[in-house]
Formats: C-alpha cells, structure tokens, sequence
C-alpha cells in the first residue's frame, strides 16, 4: 500500500510539473529556460529526482555538443564562409523565393542523410542566416523549415538520426537481421518531398507576419551607412609613400601634417608581415602621433582636394586617388577589420562643452580621431580640428575597436549611439573562410564515417576554430553561444527520466498498444505512431525510441505480425515531431536565430505532424508489409 501510494504521488507530481511546464511554454510570459529549469528544481525538491540525475541533462553529449555546434557556426559566420555559401545558393534561386526555400530544403535534407541532424543545422543555421539578409527574405520563414528538413533528411539513412540506429539494434536483439545502410531511403524521400510541399504554405502562413512585426524598430545603422552618412568615401584619399619621400622613418607627430596642410591622417596600410596561406595580406593600422611612414606605405587621407594636393607635391608622394576608386581586392574601399567608427553624443555637463577639437585630446588620451560633427541636423565634415564641440553635438569618432570600446567607461561626458561593437562583429574575417572550410569539411567526415564520437569531432572542430583566429578571440566564441537554449534542453532532458522513473510512459504506452492489439494491424500501427508522436514531444527523440522501440516489437510478435513496419513507425514519429521546440536538438538550436516562440511550432509544426502520422500509417505497411 505504502509502495504504491509512493508510485502514485510520483506519477501525479511529474505529470502535474509536466502540465504546468507545457502551460507555461504555450503561454509565453516566462522565458522557456527558467520553466525548464522551475520544473526541474520541483521534480528535485519533490524527490522525484535526486541531484545527480536532476543535473545529468547537462553533462549530456547532445547538449555538450550543442555548445560545441554554436562555436562552429560562429566561426562559419565570422570568415565570411556562411555568406559566400549563401550568395551561391541565392545566384541559383535568383529573385524567386520558392526556388530559394527548395533549395535550403534540398541542401539541408541531402546534407542530414549523412551527418547527424544536429551537426546539420549547426552548418546550415550561419548559411541560411546570411543567405536570407542576401536575399531580403525573412530569416523566420527559412530556419524552421530548415531544422525540420535536416530531421527529414535524417530518416534517408541508418546513420541519419539516434531513433533509427535504436530500432536497427532492436531488431538484432530480436534475433532480426539488422537494416542496412539504405533501409531508410524510401521513407526517408516520401518523407522530404511531403515536407517540401506541406512547409511552404504553413511558414508563409504563419511565420511571415511575425517576422515583419518583430524586425520594425530593430534597425540600427551599420558601419557602411555610417560612412556614408558622414560622406566619408567622397572626402578620402589615397596615397602612397615613396622610396625618397622626406616623411619616411618619422613619427607623425614631429612631421606636423595635420596643422601644415588642413588634413587628417587617418590609417596607414601596408603589407602584413604575416606569412602564411590564411594570413592576411594587408595590415590596417590606426595614425597615431607615434606611427613610423615606411616606404610603400599607403596612407588614408580625409580632407579637400587641394590640400592633399599640396601635401602630396612637396613630400614624393605618389597619388592614387579617391578611396571609392577600385583597384584591386584591398584598393580604397573602407575597412572596419581592425579600425572602426562609432558616433558619440555630447552631454550638458561634459567637460568637453566649448572645447575645440584639436584641443579635445581626443587623439592623445583615447587613441581617436574626430572625423565629423552632426549638429542640429547640418553635417560639419572640413576644417573639424577647428570647431568647437557644443551640447547635444553627435561626434563620429573613428580608431581601433579596443579603444571604441573603452569609450563606454566614461559616461559622464559622452554617450556611445547604438551597439558599434555588434556591427563589429559581424564583419568577416575573409581570410580566415579556407581554413573555416576544411575545419568544418573535417569535422563533417569524421561524423559521417564514425571515426570518432560525434561530440568529441564538434568540440575538437570548436577548439580548431578558436586557436586558428575563425574567431576573432575567445569571447567571441562565448558569445556565439545561446546559453537559453542550452539552458532549456539540458534541463527538460531529465523529465524523461522522470515519467519513465515513476511508470508514467510505460502506463501510457503499455495501455494504449494492449487496447488496440485486439484490432486491425493498422490500428495498432496508429496507436504507436501517435503514442510515439505525442511522447515525444515532451521528451527527447532518442529517450522516445528507447523507450516505445522494445514496446512496439513485443506487441507485433504477440500477434505474430512483421515487426518492422511497427519499428519503423517508432523511428519515424520520433524523429518527426515538429510541434515542440525541445523533441529535437535541431528545432531548439533555431529557436532564438529565428526568435520563434513555443506557439510558433504549435502552429506550424502541429498541422505539420498530423499530416506526417496519416501519411505514415498509409504508406508503412505497403513498404514493410504485415
């Protein structure tokens, strides 16, 4: 009695914590993770789940290796290698969005016949990012579909998704010849092609419209416009220095340019010391008072014609021209690599009311250069070292990002405008994409052929990432990283162990299969397709297999039937839950890149798997019969 009353208030608890999770998803007030995590601390302090099996979620290799996937993205985006992908496939799509989706569908799903769907989109997520700012095409209307492609894909091989290496060895525990490579391949196809069709109309339906309404307001200036604002381009000029010039092995300040011509020396170019295959060939470097002219240098100049003219006569200096001139691959087109700009607002009480700028110190106590001043609407772009900084005043200040940065300490003189360290970085390390190329062609083999476990391949290709400048430094890497939804998956992968634990899944699996037994096979096949369906959209796809694979044989062989349309209805439903962000790592890791909310993929994944759990229990006995 008392054994029983101990099983009973567990099965309660778990499912009432399970309710009010769910409740609280759909709902949306509170972030996903602090439900997860809230769910978790009552099946802990509820003893449900004592504390190493409460925490067990995050020492698991699917959510390791989540963490590891992120860093590879991010590296994937900061070469440049996502966007050069990307404008391959929008060359082919041209200007028709549908030909677009096919595509990004075709690639996911080709892609995930043969890496494991989460290693799937961790490739695909950078591309389809990039790929959708290229196109002007919201990028909510291709990651979710992406995510389910690269679940569909999986279902084409052995080795595609965990559910279908479950019922292979299942079958082998049954004394079945185990399936082969290709096994899958016929309903892994129906499966893709029913995807194609069924996704266009339900994203287009319902994640479209979220997409315009959350991107109004959202829009900040980036570097390019900035430059352009300030008409940058057209004020610049290039210039080389020569062998015999007079400014050579000087340091700028005891050359006195800036006074002697009315110009300002911004940034010096010359060619890197570096040598190597991914070194980049050209070093940017900010003009400061200390910086050394060596010869071949060339020199980035901002001021009138006439003046650069003049400063180009008298010191052998070689004119190149206008920076929007094009000459080559590095010629004056402006680079934020290593340089940036960035607009500061003047406050009331800042000390620097009334100051000129050649007095500012600007140059000499912060390492920058004032380019311009926006003031009451009228751009002041000459002679700026003369002008007197005034309340109110919008400064584009211009030098190395490590000293922008630091412009956010002193608040009481300044206030730094939008996020200029954001639009920092998103530039792309260029250089870098050959080398981000083969780390991820690499890790994309060893995953393929097993050659090593697919976490430690993800977390060695993230440490490649890292030492090889992919990333600009290690906390770029930590910042690729969506903690929320680490957060989320690494704390509801316990509620599996929970509803098996306290009898629930076995209950609910056990009742339902030995109800329909007594009917026609295809009942029975139904029931464990939804049962299957519905389980997993509360736990994981794998924990699902494990758990309804052993079922669903023992309940064909009782009835002497074929066991394998019966497991493969198992692999399929786990692997097709499209209805729940957290059944599968590919639905979570979209999740905040496409800023999709539960209710998202209730509306589109829900519809979505009805559809695929009619057309399964039709198609499953024709390919497998009874």
């Amino acid at each position: 009695m008392h054994t029983s009353f101990i099983a009973e208030y567990g099965q309660w608890v778990t499912l009432a914590t399970l309710a009010a999770a769910m409740f609280f998803f759909v709902n949306g007030r509170l972030r996903s993770d602090i439900v997860a995590l809230a769910s978790l601390l009552i099946l802990t302090v509820s003893g449900i789940l004592n504390p190493e099996e409460a925490l067990s979620g995050f020492s698991n290799p699917i959510v390791i290796m989540m963490v590891g996937l992120f860093v590879v993205g991010g590296g994937i985006f900061q070469t440049g290698l996502a966007k050069i992908i990307g404008n391959k496939i929008v060359l082919l799509a041209g200007d028709k969005p549908y030909k677009l989706y096919l595509l990004v569908m075709l690639t996911t799903a080709g892609i995930g016949a043969f890496v494991s769907n989460t290693g799937t989109v961790a490739l695909m997520l950078p591309i389809v990012v990039s790929l959708a700012a290229g196109a002007r095409v919201g990028v909510s209307r291709l990651l979710m579909p992406m995510a389910f492609a690269s679940s569909m894909g999986g279902m084409m091989t052995l080795i595609g998704t965990p559910p279908n290496l479950v019922i292979s060895n299942e079958l082998e525990k049954a004394g079945y010849e185990a399936l082969s490579f290709f096994s899958f391949t016929p309903v892994g196809l129906i499966a893709v092609a029913l995807g194609i069709v069924a996704l266009r109309p339900l994203s287009k339906s319902f994640l479209s419209k979220k997409e315009n309404k959350k991107e109004k307001g959202e829009q900040r200036k980036s570097l390019e416009s900035l430059a352009k604002e300030y008409q940058l381009s057209e004020n610049l000029y290039r210039v080389l220095v020569k062998a015999k010039s007079p400014l050579l092995e000087k340091q700028l300040q005891d050359l006195d340019i800036t006074r002697k011509y009315n110009l300002n020396l911004i940034e010096i170019r010359r060619k890197s010391g570096e040598k190597g295959l991914f070194s980049k060939s050209v070093d940017q470097k900010m003009a400061g008072p200390q910086s050394i002219l060596l010869p071949n240098d060339v020199l980035y100049v901002l001021g009138e014609i006439e003046n650069i003219q003049r400063f180009v006569e008298e010191n052998q200096l070689e004119w190149i021209g206008a920076s929007n001139t094009s000459e080559g691959s590095d010629s004056g087109k402006l680079k934020f690599d290593d340089i940036g700009i960035a607009e500061v607002v003047i406050l009331s009480n800042s000390n620097l009311v009334n100051v000129r700028v050649k007095d500012s110190g600007f140059r000499n106590q912060y390492h920058l250069n004032i380019l311009g001043i926006q003031r009451s609407k009228q751009y002041i772009l000459k002679n700026v070292k003369e002008e007197k900084i005034h309340s109110g005043d919008v400064l584009l200040v211009q030098g190395e990002w490590s000293n922008i940065a630091l412009l956010n300490n002193d608040s009481s003189n300044w206030v730094v405008v939008g996020q200029p360290l954001n639009e920092a970085s998103k530039l792309t390390l260029d250089h870098k994409a050959p080398l981000a190329a083969i780390i991820l062609t690499a890790m994309v083999g060893v995953m393929a052929f097993n050659l090593l476990p697919s976490v430690i391949a993800v977390l060695t290709a993230a440490m490649l990432m890292i030492l090889t400048g992919c990333l600009r430094n290690v906390e770029a890497a930590y910042k690729t990283i969506n903690w929320e939804s680490i957060v989320l998956i690494g704390a509801m992968l316990p509620m599996s162990m929970a509803l098996e634990k306290t009898g629930v899944s076995a209950a609910v699996s056990s009742t339902l299969v030995a109800s329909l037994g007594a009917f026609h096979p295809i009942i029975l096949l139904a029931g464990i397709y939804l049962t299957t369906s519905l389980t997993t959209m509360f736990i994981s796809n794998t924990a699902t297999a494990v758990l309804l694979a052993p079922i669903a044989i023992t309940s064909a062989l009782k009835l002497g039937l074929n066991p394998v349309p019966f497991l493969f209805a198992v692999a399929v439903a786990a692997s097709m839950c499209f209805a729940s962000p957290f059944s599968t790592p590919p639905n979570a890791l979209v999740m905040s890149a496409g800023r999709y909310s539960f209710m998202d993929y209730v509306k589109v994944g829900l519809p979505l798997q009805l559809l695929f759990a009619l057309v399964m229990v039709l198609v499953l006995p024709i390919l497998f019969p009874f």
